[in-house]
């Protein structure tokens, strides 16, 4: 144990050690700890349905019908009829054939990259993905290389030199939208590269899905790629939907493969049917209410057309996660803790969640915000900077 309690004094003079805040009352805009109101810039609740009403009504009245639990693994008793409406509302938005729930966003790329490759197969990762991928590439034992960011001439080198073992199975997998830099992948040269390559690709959407597109269909929409061209997507529910969950849509085959060998849908409790009937009235208001994506579009325009009057490095990236880039974790802590004490909350993100030396202040926009709200954020900064 001694070795534990040294590497977290470790972390903690390094400026790493991580704490948790404790909310009292729902997800928004304006949240509540320790009695203090804050401004919230650091939710992944895109499009302000976290708490919509009508998502709350759905949720209570799918626990009165379906109660509380699902009570079991979705192959034993645990698939209801909200999970199953769910899957095919899901499948058509997506315009796939299939869609497969996961009970979060981290067991769906697990368990879908260990049930697609194995030992004889190999992998090619951007280095800046969600580290549930990279988790599931190594769990799944496969030949893993990992490109850098964006580089697609790299990755073509790699798959066209990288022929040892002659795998049965050759797998790129990418972030849709980079969680911490909130860039787009280039999706359209990752599909050319896979079809000429004979690779299967596939897209964690978590940060496009519902934002991206005229009708929030993600990344993909964004490019106009198709089913054929991403065989593999997953999404979230717990972000732009405002829910909990996870889904993969694809084919019919791939999806039924899924069912009978990812072992994190196999081997774990369905998600709450009343949390699946909540998220059909998300999915919903994701598509009938494009005002929110307009929204969030003036408000990261907005934005980053005042901020370039600031003493800041932004990231090159028109979404709604915003980078702020200070470099020194400390720094980054520091500026965090002023703009709490100013009533605005923004987390400090330090390694190793982003690269050494690229700590940052990590600003999220919903389409809750108002333009006011930006502008005592840029003020605030303009203050302290």
């Amino acid at each position: 144990m001694k070795h534990w309690q040294a590497e977290l004094e470790r972390r903690q003079q390094a400026s790493l050690y991580r704490s948790r805040r404790v909310l009292d009352g729902p997800q928004g805009v304006n949240v509540t700890i320790d009695n203090k109101t804050y401004l919230s810039f650091c939710s992944n609740d895109y499009l302000g349905l976290a708490n919509h009403p009508l998502v709350v009504e759905a949720l209570q009245t799918g626990a009165t019908r379906y109660g509380v639990g699902s009570g079991a693994a979705h192959l034993v008793t645990g698939h209801s009829t909200p999970h199953h409406l769910l899957e095919q509302e899901l499948a058509e938005f997506t315009g796939r054939e299939r869609a497969l729930l996961f009970s979060t966003g981290y067991m769906a790329n697990v368990g879908v990259i260990s049930a697609l490759a194995g030992r004889n197969d190999r992998i090619f990762a951007d280095r800046l993905n969600h580290a549930s991928l990279v988790d599931g590439a190594l769990l799944s034992h496969a030949k893993l290389r990992r490109y850098r960011h964006s580089d697609t001439e790299q990755l073509r080198d790699w798959l066209q030199n990288d022929t040892a073992n002659e795998p049965s199975t050759t797998l790129v997998v990418t972030d849709g939208i980079f969680s911490m830099d909130g860039d787009i992948a280039p999706l359209p040269k990752l599909n050319t590269l896979c079809t000429n390559s004979n690779a299967i690709l596939m897209v964690d959407d978590a940060h496009g899905f519902g934002v991206l597109g005229e009708h929030g269909g993600g990344c993909c929409e964004h490019f106009s790629l198709h089913n054929d061209t991403v065989p593999v997507l997953v999404g979230t529910l717990g972000k732009a939907l405002g829910t909990f969950g996870a889904f993969v849509a694809g084919s019919e085959t791939l999806i039924e493969y899924l069912i009978q060998t990812a072992r994190t849908y196999v081997y774990t409790t369905a998600l709450p049917p009343a949390v699946a009937h909540a998220t059909r009235t998300s999915l919903r208001l994701a598509r009938e209410e494009p005002w929110r994506r307009d929204q969030l579009k003036q408000l990261v325009a907005y934005f980053r057309r005042e901020a370039v009057h600031l003493p800041i490095t932004l990231g090159d990236t028109q979404t709604p996660i915003q980078p702020l880039i200070v470099g020194d974790a400390q720094r980054a802590v520091t500026l965090a803790e002023q703009l709490k004490e100013r009533g605005i909350l923004i987390p400090a993100i330090r390694p190793p969640t982003v690269p050494n030396g690229s700590a940052r202040l990590r600003i999220t926009f919903s389409a809750n915000h108002q333009l006011a709200d930006v502008t005592r954020l840029l003020e605030t900064l303009k203050e302290l900077l």
